[in-house]
């Protein structure tokens, strides 16, 4: 945002409130920056000045840091400064939102850039000073001088005096009449586009490069901008071509350097276009030369370039009026119906008679080999008469009829009359080739095309100049069109007359050599040819230095915008703003134009480009008016998006008519850029078309989403990835990104969220710290897609908003990845694993898959590569066949691409393992996956002791966890009752069983028992009373007694340091006799273990039978599968009530235990993966 602080203060002490400042700058919301109002207030205040503060005028309010209310003293100040200004109401916000005033005149200020310059914003920050020193006189230019005239010079040009004619003769009056139809159709439905989009608002200089990198976006601006940016070029390498051309062929010939003379064919054609390339490359130094000492000598003398301009087409009109009054007098020779090169005859004859008998003439010596009447003279000028024929026999000759239809040659053919009688043997080769007129390339209607397009290009010539226009939006649309209305009139009448007054065999001349070498054009005007050689010569000097002046400027503007970072070099120049470097780069590829040194193959080369430029205002404009964006209010009223379609087909048609290759050439050269932008280019908001345009498609996209469920075939992974972030809301695991992006072989969508624990309102700028943290972390892990940040009074709420408010409408995620909570069975975890729990809940009612993988951080990055290794599938229930689709989309990525893939699938005691094989084998085969496929057969065993002794601690440490939360009071209360009542039986007891009980936790009391497990309740053992429990509870200042090593210590329990509390349990009998204690499993205690079977009866055996199938499961999951690199397996689910909680971490833990990287994996209740294609 741009600003202007003038700050006075005379001498004496005064109040901050005294200094006024004044601030012009544009409404767009954004706060003057603070520092800049320090150095304005730096600068202004004199020695000694203390306190100055820079104020808005009309509304006089200081700068705010903070756009909340102020302290006390600072909303006193306001009150005093708004007294009797009736702004009471809105005195806090004068910081963000001016007073209307201020705005008005700012606005009222408003002054367009030089072309191309640089954006508003910045233009006014750095011409600050100089504005204030020297003021800008107001635009004057109204729409004659400043649209219709530059419009005018630069649409008629170099193609009108030197092919016009030769179009008409090759392609015929009809034929020629729908090119020019057709390109200047095509200009006027362009112009008409161009003009609403230029008077939607105030629009830079800039040109069409500005309205379509506004409407369009940096992406398509950028590569359309650099299209228009070479067309413009290439143009000048045409004028330049065209100017030499007028030079050697029809001004000054003896110039060559390469001389002509005698040469015949590829020899002559390669000395004529060695001559253009020397003298173009002379003419564009010159030209470049006079552009970078200053381009104000170019700006004077456009005016002169534009008379005669005007002066030669006036000429052609009244020569065309005198044809039908005296026609000319320019003879074309004739041999039989061969058009002769007239040079070095005079007379069109063999044989004249005089007084002395019949003579030979010049023509004869050129066909024979002596002048005498009985030389041995050419085949076909024996057997053929010479004809004379007037070459221009006027607009009422008739002569219209016979050039209505086109005649097409290829190189080298003979230029024919064909009404003539001609008589010539086919079988004899063409001699004396170098004395007729040949026609020098193939022609064909496309290609005629190519040739005629460039001579409707500078429409755009008005609006490059809107900001020297005294009012834009009325001139450029009433210019351009009034300018294309002219041109085109100009160009179909020239069609008509040129048909009418020309004879045919002259019209296809292209060089005039018919004509003693003329300017076929110029035979036509009055009062001499000269008129348009000279003036076709000066104006063709004159567009080929608007050319170098202009597009230099144009790339200096693209370069400034930032949006291609391989061109920011060209945006600096001399003192003066003058494009230096760009001005070199630009004569660099003109350079390459003119080493083509054929204007007919350079034309074809700059239609592709303009016709882009102009194919995408088009589109522009009528994405613009079918999105109906609220900011578009053109006040051109006169268009419609039909028309503006009609006119990019029309663009895209003839870009394939010219040339199909160059097409292809050009539009891949835009889609390079395009594409090169999009991923190194700066970002830039310009509320362009295309944002739109993506606005309406996605919502159009999520409107028939809503219409039903996805089939199995399009079904993908919508993954919602939930993340934790640390204190400085960075995330804390950074792996769980690298895995998403390597299951994103599936694309589809991606939402990483995180929560945050409090209110929005205090947590406003963590929030945004941990949304820009995401935001990096994708961007480093190459995740494509969305970031969601939520914050909430805890935690729980935070992720449960999260899972359901994600997505919009259809476009939801289906599944979740959220990582094992680490270190679950620490005290200080216990609402973590709650949590999880929950979310596992919550993930099987909204029917998502849920995937967790276990020790995330052995997972590896993206820069990883596992040369082999195997992903193993433990498919121990149907899901959905999420396990079988998950290594499928593993393996597209490159670090598990060398990995193969193994099913294991599990078989009971009456299960046929061989058929199990078969079948999944053939399901595998019919699913499109390679993979090994293994049956593993596990037998009905009889459950261990250690599941007894694993069941028992998981138990106790359950109760444990339940006594933590008791208060103060209870705790004490409960140790004293503990403590009475297991004295005595410790006593009796052998004492080291004190040292070795740790970690076993107790019943609850009866006044506190929770409900059973549903499968407890159905438990066909028998009910018995539930055991007494004592437990100990030291107080911190208690010593640790140390473990002895056959005591099991679980993580959370080795991670306590000895100054925390120690729970120590034991477990009495019924009758009173106290247990031997778990852990004690040596060959003298074998008696103890079996003395413990009746507290192991008394277990919830749901509970047994669960941990019994885990460790089995996880002893047969090591065997097969300890050197994978990675297991996939499914996720048992939550139980039902939460008694049962505790344990089932645990059920988990010991599932997976001893495996490095786990992803434990939960289907969402719908099949992901079919057979059917």
């Amino acid at each position: 945002m741009s600003q202007r602080f003038i700050v006075s203060k005379s001498g004496g002490d005064r109040r901050p409130s005294d200094i006024q400042g004044e601030v012009n700058q544009l409404f767009e919301g954004d706060e003057p920056s603070a520092c800049g109002a320090a150095a304005a207030a730096g600068e202004a205040a004199p020695a000694g000045a203390e306190d100055v503060v820079v104020v808005l005028k009309g509304d006089s309010n200081p700068k705010e840091s903070s756009p909340f209310i102020n302290s006390s003293e600072a909303a006193a100040e306001k009150n005093q400064q708004y007294d009797g200004k009736n702004m009471a109401l809105f005195e806090e916000e004068m910081d963000t939102s001016p007073m209307v005033s201020s705005l008005l005149s700012s606005l009222a200020n408003y002054s367009n850039l030089p072309q191309g310059c640089k954006e508003h914003e910045e233009a006014e920050n750095n011409e600050a000073e100089s504005a204030r020193k020297k003021p800008v006189k107001a635009p004057q230019l109204g729409t004659l001088m400043g649209v219709y005239m530059p419009c005018i010079q630069n649409i008629f040009g170099v193609i009108l005096f030197l092919r016009m004619t030769w179009l008409v003769g090759i392609g015929g009056v009809i034929g020629t009449f729908i090119i020019v139809f057709m390109c200047c159709a095509t200009t006027m439905l362009t112009a008409i586009s161009m003009s609403a989009i230029a008077t939607n608002g105030v629009v830079p200089a800039g040109g069409s490069y500005y309205m379509i990198s506004r409407s369009l976006g940096p992406e398509f601006g950028g590569a359309v901008g650099i299209c228009f940016y070479l067309g413009t070029t290439y143009a000048g390498a045409m004028y330049i071509l065209g100017a030499i051309e007028l030079l050697l062929i029809y001004i000054a010939p003896k110039a060559a350097i390469f001389p002509l003379e005698g040469l015949e064919g590829a020899e002559a054609e390669a000395a004529l276009l060695n001559n253009m390339r020397v003298y173009g490359t002379i003419l564009l130094t010159s030209m470049a030369t006079v552009v970078f000492v200053g381009v104000k000598y170019v700006n004077k003398l456009a005016l002169v370039f534009l008379a005669c301009v005007i002066l030669s087409i006036l000429a052609v009109y009244a020569g065309v009026t005198k044809t039908g009054i005296d026609p000319p007098d320019f003879p074309v020779c004739i041999l039989g119906n061969r058009t002769l090169v007239w040079k070095n005859f005079d007379v069109c004859a063999k044989t004249i008679e005089t007084a002395n008998g019949t003579i030979t003439t010049q023509l004869w010596r050129m066909f024979c080999d002596s002048p005498f009447l009985n030389a041995t003279c050419d085949k076909y000028f024996v057997a053929n008469n010479v004809t004379q024929i007037q070459g221009i026999p006027g607009v009422t000759s008739g002569v219209l009829a016979d050039n209505l239809f086109g005649t097409y040659y290829e190189k080298g053919d003979l230029i024919a009359k064909p009404l003539l009688e001609s008589v010539e043997d086919h079988d004899d080769p063409l001699t004396n080739a170098n004395r007729y007129v040949l026609a020098d390339i193939t022609s064909f209607f496309t290609l005629l095309v190519g040739i005629y397009f460039p001579s409707v290009t500078g429409i755009m010539a008005g609006s490059n100049r809107s900001g020297d226009l005294r009012d834009a939006q009325k001139s450029i649309p009433i210019g351009t069109i009034a300018a294309i209305t002219t041109t085109s009139f100009v160009y179909m009448s020239s069609v008509i007359l040129f048909g009418a007054c020309i004879e045919g065999v002259v019209l296809r001349d292209k060089f005039g050599e018919g004509v003693h070498g003329n300017l076929v054009i110029g035979t036509l005007a009055w009062p001499s040819p000269w008129v348009i050689v000279i003036g076709s010569f000066f104006s063709t000097c004159g567009a080929g230095l608007q050319s170098l002046t202009g597009a230099p400027r144009l790339l200096q503007a693209i370069a400034k915008d930032g949006i291609v970072p391989a061109l920011r070099i060209f945006g600096h120049g001399k003192a003066n703003g003058e494009p230096t470097w760009s001005l070199l780069l630009t004569a660099c590829i003109c350079e390459s134009g003119i080493l083509i040194a054929s204007l007919d193959s350079v034309a074809p080369i700059l239609s592709m480009f303009f016709l882009m430029c102009y194919m995408f205002v088009n589109l522009a404009c009528a994405l613009q008016t079918l999105l109906r964006t609220p900011n578009w209010r053109p006040r051109f009223k006169f268009y419609h998006w039909a028309l503006s379609f009609l006119g990019m087909s029309l663009c895209l048609t003839l870009m394939f008519l010219c040339s199909w290759h160059y097409a292809i050439v050009a539009m891949g050269i835009a889609g390079s850029i395009y594409k090169y932008i999009e991923f190194t280019g700066a970002e830039k908001e310009w509320g362009d078309g295309i944002r739109g345009l993506s606005l309406s498609a996605a919502r159009y996209a999520l409107m028939r989403l809503e219409e039903g469920q996805p089939h199995t075939k399009n079904w993908r992974p919508q993954l919602l990835v939930l993340v934790s972030t640390d204190a400085e809301q960075n995330v804390e695991q950074p792996r769980l990104l690298s895995l998403t992006n390597q299951l994103k072989a599936g694309k589809g969508l991606t939402i990483v969220g995180t929560a945050l624990e409090g209110t929005y309102l205090a947590n406003y700028e963590q929030a945004q710290r941990a949304d820009q943290a995401l935001r990096k972390l994708m961007e480093t892990e190459k995740v494509k897609g969305f970031c969601q940040v939520t914050v909430s009074s805890n935690l729980r709420d935070a992720t449960s908003h999260l899972l359901q408010a994600s997505g919009l409408g259809g476009l939801k995620h289906n599944a979740v990845l959220v990582s094992w909570p680490r270190n679950w069975k620490q005290g200080d975890e216990n609402q973590t694993w709650r949590n999880f729990i929950e979310l596992v809940r919550e993930t099987t009612i909204a029917r998502l898959a849920l995937l967790v993988p276990k020790n995330i951080s052995a997972f590896p990055s993206n820069g990883e590569r596992f040369t082999e290794g195997h992903i193993d599938v433990w498919w121990i229930v149907h899901d959905g066949g999420m396990l079988m689709l998950l290594p499928f989309l593993l393996r597209q990525h490159k670090v598990w691409r060398k990995c193969k893939m193994r099913i294991f699938t599990v078989a009971q005691l009456d299960d046929n393992s061989i058929q199990m094989k078969k079948d999944l084998t053939t399901f595998l085969y019919h699913l499109r996956i390679d993979a090994m496929v293994e049956v593993v057969e596990m037998h009905d065993s009889d459950i261990s002791a250690y599941t007894y002794e694993k069941t028992l601690v998981m138990e106790q440490r359950s109760q444990m966890l339940k006594q933590i939360n008791l208060t103060k009071t209870e705790r004490e209360r409960e140790i004293q009752s503990i403590t009475d009542s297991s004295r005595g039986s410790i006593r009796r007891k052998n004492p080291a069983a004190v040292i070795t009980q740790l970690s076993v936790t107790e019943e609850p009391p009866a006044t506190s028992k929770e409900e059973k497990p549903e499968e407890e309740s159905k438990s066909a053992s028998p009910p018995v009373s539930p055991p007494a429990q004592v437990q100990l509870i030291h107080d911190n200042t208690t010593p640790a007694s140390p473990a002895t090593p056959a005591t099991p210590l679980t993580p959370g329990e080795e991670a306590q340091s000895p100054g925390e509390q120690i729970q120590r349990t034991w477990t009495e009998k019924c009758d009173g006799e106290a247990a031997k204690p778990l852990g004690v499993t040596t060959q003298d205690d074998i008696k103890d273990i079996f003395n413990m079977k009746p507290e192991w009866e008394n277990l919830n055996q749901s509970n047994v039978r669960r941990m019994h199938t885990a460790l089995r499961l996880n002893e047969v999951i090591l065997k097969k599968s300890s050197e994978a690199k990675l297991v996939l397996l499914n996720m048992p689910g939550a139980p039902r009530n939460r008694t049962g909680d505790e344990n089932y971490m645990e059920f988990l833990e010991v599932l997976t235990d001893g495996l490095n990287r786990v992803l434990l994996v939960r289907g969402g209740g719908r099949e992901v993966i079919t057979i059917y294609s």
